[in-house]
């Protein structure tokens, strides 16, 4: 039964290959400056602000910061708030990181909180491509329906949205 095992590992590291290339891509094009674990400057998300973390190393969970909680589309389908450190449980980061701007301000939109809170304990259909926490995070900014998949994805539309390259710095403990 090794074989399966063999071709895990390659599938894991196609895709870590994938997400460096990526991420090169991404700073080559101006849409990322830091990634998350680039920085060491520590920001205090606000409400409204994009946060991530790690995932085993592999992918990234994206969610939107409110009144001290994440709102998240759960892999469950279920829109909902839990706490920072829920929004860290059972992943592999000890850290949440926040997208800024150059200067280090969070990036916000003042719609984005209403349309997070009005779509709080709804059931929406999860999908690892179609319909995953990186689509929530950008249908709460913006009602064009735009396909984004990935981390990637979403970086390239929120440095679009916002005109900015995107800086993901860690979240400040408050």
């Amino acid at each position: 039964m090794p074989l399966p095992l063999v071709w895990l590992g390659a599938g894991l590291t196609a895709i870590y290959a994938a997400n460096k290339l990526s991420e090169k891509a991404q700073k080559y094009q101006g849409e990322v400056q830091h990634f998350p674990g680039e920085s060491d400057v520590y920001v205090e998300p606000a409400d409204g602000a994009i946060i991530c973390c790690g995932v085993y190393e592999f992918f990234d969970h994206s969610g939107i910061f409110v009144e001290d909680s994440v709102i998240e589309l759960h892999g469950s389908g279920l829109i909902k708030s839990v706490s920072y450190d829920r929004f860290l449980g059972d992943r592999s980061g000890e850290k949440a990181f926040v997208a800024c701007d150059a200067q280090y301000r969070p990036l916000c939109d003042p719609d984005i909180v209403h349309k997070a809170v009005s779509r709080l304990y709804e059931y929406s259909e999860y999908d690892l491509i179609n319909n995953n926490c990186h689509k929530f995070v950008w249908d709460c900014l913006s009602p064009y329906g735009e396909r984004v998949t990935t981390f990637a994805d979403l970086n390239r539309v929120l440095s679009n949205y916002f005109g900015s390259a995107i800086h993901w710095q860690p979240v400040r403990r408050f």
